[in-house]
């Protein structure tokens, strides 16, 4: 039994059942005993690779797209440069190659990478330490100075807390973790009920025990981040795994040394993500004022992007070995059935604006 288990079977007893964002809150971000407050979640080493991880190539064409952005905007003589959940700080290095050919969006920028935890924080500054821009780092979005913005966000918004509601026969009740009878972690259905006005109509006579979820967590800073867009000018590039329309599933998962896991298996031990909601994402940031532009798979993101281009040109006169490798990069990152398909990428605009690889303004 982990530590963090004990801890919340403890809390269980003497405050109730959690709901799943307060589990996903604890399991992640317990100061003593949380995920990313502990553990090195990243690489071969940890529990997932990430698109930055698999190929430099990513970085550099999210870096394109910045380019493209901050020149769509009107090239602004001074703006914020942002990521959100940095990781290792890879993207952000990759990132600012590509945007070393171009001095006047450095000369512009001011980095500024949101990151909760200082472990992390002194990864990525040492992953940093030579990159052109010296990053200032912020708890949270809000820290943010004002002014235009550039925002990427990488595999951000799927470990931000989810709620799930399970159908029963009195309507959709919260899903809760208490405890078993031989006191155990598991789920079951609360009080707590979703009023029948909020319920989507496309889940109107879905079967008891479908599970539906909801992300007011990654939606709230979806909607700042559109306030800010419309206040201040800017753009925000949101990459992550999930789905294009709101369908009912649970998409809870863990992630435990390279292999899924029982959500309740090993807290603190193990990654906790859910599919993000693109359409509740890009909606939250309607509501901000900003506009939502189209929203691409992550291989027609990378493909007109031009990742076979820089894969032909980072494998002009390398050895058939090396050549291979950047191959089977492509192929993770872009193509259906892996990367490419499962994970999405929404741009986020002011009123007017759209730039490549995206298309116009919705």
């Amino acid at each position: 039994m982990t530590g963090l288990k004990e801890k919340l079977k403890a809390r269980i007893v003497a405050e109730g059942p959690l709901s799943v964002a307060q589990y996903m809150s604890a399991c992640l971000g317990d100061p003593d005993a949380g995920y990313y407050t502990t553990r090195e979640p990243f690489g071969t080493s940890g529990d997932f690779i990430t698109a930055p991880e698999v190929s430099q190539m990513f970085g550099e064409l999210v870096g394109a797209a910045c380019l493209s952005a901050h020149a769509a905007l009107g090239a602004p003589g001074r703006f914020q440069l942002v990521e959100l959940g940095p990781g290792r700080g890879t993207l952000m290095s990759d990132l600012l190659r590509t945007a070393a050919l171009r001095p006047e969006f450095l000369k512009a920028a001011k980095l500024n990478l949101v990151e909760m935890s200082p472990r992390l924080c002194s990864i990525q500054k040492k992953t940093l330490r030579n990159a052109p821009l010296t990053p200032d780092f912020r708890d949270t979005f809000a820290q943010v100075p004002d002014g235009p913005l550039v925002v990427v966000a990488n595999e951000f918004f799927d470990a931000l807390p989810i709620h799930q509601f399970v159908k029963t026969r009195e309507g959709w009740h919260e899903r809760q973790i208490g405890l078993s009878a031989d006191g155990e972690l598991t789920f079951g259905a609360g009080t707590a009920r979703l009023p029948d006005e909020t319920v989507p109509a496309s889940l109107a006579g879905s079967p008891e025990g479908t599970i539906f979820e909801t992300q007011p967590a990654a939606n709230a800073v979806a909607e700042e981040i559109g306030a800010r867009i419309a206040e201040h000018g800017g753009a925000a590039i949101f990459i992550d795994y999930g789905y294009l329309k709101t369908a009912p599933g649970d998409t809870l998962q863990a992630l435990y040394k390279h292999e899924f896991d029982d959500v309740l298996a090993h807290p603190g031990e193990a990654d906790l993500t859910a599919h993000v909601n693109f359409e509740a994402l890009a909606a939250a940031a309607v509501r901000g004022g900003a506009f939502a532009l189209p929203p691409l798979s992550q291989g027609e993101f990378l493909l007109r992007s031009g990742i076979l281009e820089r894969a032909g040109a980072l494998g002009a006169g390398k050895s058939h070995e090396d050549q291979e490798t950047i191959r089977d990069a492509v192929e993770r990152l872009a193509a259906p059935g892996q990367m490419g398909d499962l994970f999405k990428v929404l741009a986020v605009t002011g009123k007017g604006i759209s730039f490549p690889p995206f298309d116009s303004t919705t």
